[in-house]
């Protein structure tokens, strides 16, 4: 008898991926093959502290790719409001059109820091600086490709997954099987809800392919951006099969309370809260970006 020949599934998306060295985050381009229309998630601005000063690097090189495949660029897409990087999603969005999403919990997390940073009085927290919010379950497309926004909170109370063609692209929920999972403490955070949402992650299909937001690889391993369900459910240091929630739990809240705030905090909420736009010029033409002193809640972050 001869075994039956087995052929890999037909995918109707690419995904090239990223990678901002400085921040440990991953970018994604992803195009839709038979209408060539694509989304980019996750956008990094790059962002130099010491000197004030923000440039367009890596943005740029998504664009280039964007530009010499011939791609229509329909959807920008943010897994949360990042606390340790600021989001380029405007600027794409100037250079190549296409709407800025994020989920629409984002009016919690605007909300608190409109208030941590005083923030001018015609900032609304009604999630009005995006120009589409998702709510769980909310299924769009990509050209011909569905995708679905899955409500993952936790890190934040914003968290969404995009699952589409087989794989997911998961944000900070889950990092790399080696690394583990993200922090809860930040403000709307909570780790019970973040246990939660990772196995809601797992209980994809075993060879859904998973695209994480950031990795911090140990000693001797390059950076990678893809694993599966499979090797989440067996090998990820915090959360594999076996760990139940309260002893998931007590080892995140007992993690978080040893971890310093991320270096960019201050200035990324202040603009990814406004889906990647610099604050109002002031009457110099310049904008600034607040630092709250003594009052920052927690520390939240990776």
């Amino acid at each position: 008898m001869t075994a039956a020949m087995t052929q890999p599934p037909q995918r109707s998306a690419t995904v090239q991926p990223f990678f901002d060295a400085r921040t440990g985050t991953w970018s994604y381009l992803v195009a839709d093959t038979a209408t060539r229309a694509a989304a980019v998630i996750d956008p990094v601005l790059d962002f130099d502290i010491k000197a004030a000063r923000t440039s367009t690097e890596g943005a740029d090189e998504i664009l280039a790719c964007l530009r010499a495949q011939g791609l229509t660029l329909q959807w920008i897409l943010e897994t949360h409001a990042h606390a340790d990087h600021l989001s380029a999603a405007r600027h794409i969005q100037r250079q190549a059109g296409g709407r800025i999403a994020i989920g629409e919990h984002i009016t919690q997390v605007q909300a608190t820091f409109r208030k941590l940073y005083n923030l001018e009085r015609s900032f609304l927290p009604d999630g009005s600086q995006f120009d589409h919010l998702f709510a769980d379950g909310e299924r769009f497309h990509i050209g011909d490709t569905e995708v679905t926004a899955l409500h993952v909170p936790g890190h934040t109370p914003a968290d969404l997954a995009y699952l589409m063609d087989g794989a997911a692209f998961v944000g900070d929920t889950l990092f790399m099987p080696d690394v583990g999972s993200a922090r809860a403490d930040f403000p709307g955070g909570d780790a019970r809800t973040l246990y939660r949402s990772v196995r809601r992650l797992l209980a994809l299909p075993d060879d859904t392919r998973l695209y994480v937001c950031h990795d911090y690889p140990p000693a001797g391993r390059a950076p990678r951006c893809e694993c599966t369900v499979a090797e989440q459910r067996a090998a990820n240091i915090h959360v594999h099969d076996g760990v139940t929630e309260d002893a998931f739990v007590a080892m995140r809240e007992q993690r978080d309370a040893t971890l310093e705030v991320p270096t960019l905090i201050l200035p990324s909420l202040q603009v990814n809260v406004r889906a990647g736009q610099l604050p109002p010029a002031e009457d110099d033409g310049v904008s600034y970006l607040k630092i709250p002193l003594n009052v920052l809640p927690g520390a939240p972050g990776r």
